[in-house]
């Protein structure tokens, strides 16, 4: 079936050139190995256990975790891997169709900017062809790969929705107490915690991982009612508050709940981050709802400061 061929470059440039829809998840093979030179080439679309059989035939190692199912996902939000290490630690180089259907090969070298934007990116950058990995850096990962550990559990609540956080390692203890006080003042349940330690990078424009964190995923029950969503959309960005107050911040790919004083404290880049990249795709062709929701924030942002004034 045509469904199940995959997409080439020269496809994916048409559609991309021509403004076609076209089905991204076709891009989801293994283009070659280079076991001289320890590189992986692989279309976006792949998903990491692919990737783990390739590499690992029958190996049980090989069923690592991953917080993003493929390749492409993991890049686009320079993702947490198995050992905590950010996704742009993996990279040698990108291959991107870019807005106006040109195809670009990025890398710390070869078009440096661009690399680093589109790495941690969220996909605005261009359509994203594929990805070539380091295959020792990713060896290493999956021998040091960790669990997310659940510090706490309340089995009686169910979870309807999460926060995400980044703590700095010595401060999370006092940060689940305050956890806990902020949820029993605003009486919205705290299910769960989930812990996992991330590393830091330098290398990405819109970079989360600034040092070594401990991110946490809280689980919290919404109370029935518009009361109740008044209440847990408020505790939402205390939390945000609280992890910024202890030090830490929070992963921009995964947390509307941010208000733009949390963001700019945060990402102070953000604006010069969509700066670039309408310098780099004008007629803004490349764009999702995280991009509209951050075009929303600043804004509102402005807003707040002229009428200030």
């Amino acid at each position: 079936m045509l469904a199940t061929l995959p997409l080439s470059a020269l496809e994916l440039r048409e559609a991309v050139r021509n403004g076609q829809g076209v089905d991204t998840s076709r891009l989801n093979r293994i283009l070659a190995i280079d076991a001289a030179r320890g590189l992986l080439e692989v279309q976006a679309a792949t998903p990491w256990h692919s990737i783990a059989a390739e590499l690992r035939p029958g190996d049980a190692r090989a069923n690592v975790r991953t917080t993003m199912p493929t390749v492409g996902e993991s890049i686009a939000r320079n993702a947490a891997g198995p050992d905590g290490s950010p996704a742009v630690t993996h990279v040698a180089s990108l291959t991107l169709v870019m807005p106006d259907g040109d195809l670009r090969r990025v890398s710390r070298n070869r078009d440096a900017d661009l690399f680093a934007l589109a790495v941690g990116g969220q996909g605005l950058f261009g359509t994203m062809y594929s990805v070539t990995l380091y295959i020792p850096s990713l060896a290493r990962a999956v021998e040091k790969q960790g669990q997310p550990r659940v510090m706490k559990l309340q089995p009686q609540v169910r979870a309807q929705q999460t926060v995400d956080v980044l703590v700095p390692p010595e401060a999370v203890d006092a940060f689940v107490r305050e956890t806990d006080e902020r949820c029993s003042d605003w009486r919205v349940p705290l299910q769960s915690v989930t812990v996992r330690n991330t590393l830091s990078e330098e290398e990405t424009y819109l970079r989360w991982a600034q040092r070594e964190y401990t991110e946490l995923r809280l689980s919290l029950a919404q109370p029935r009612g518009l009361g109740g969503a008044v209440r847990t959309a408020q505790l939402r960005r205390e939390l945000i508050d609280a992890a910024i107050g202890a030090g830490g911040s929070f992963p921009i790919a995964s947390t509307p709940d941010a208000t733009p004083e949390q963001t700019q404290a945060c990402y102070p880049q953000l604006k010069s981050f969509i700066a670039e990249k309408r310098r780099f795709d004008p007629y803004e062709r490349v764009i999702n709802p995280w991009y509209l929701h951050q075009c929303e924030l600043l804004r509102r942002e402005e807003l707040d400061v002229r009428w200030a004034h």
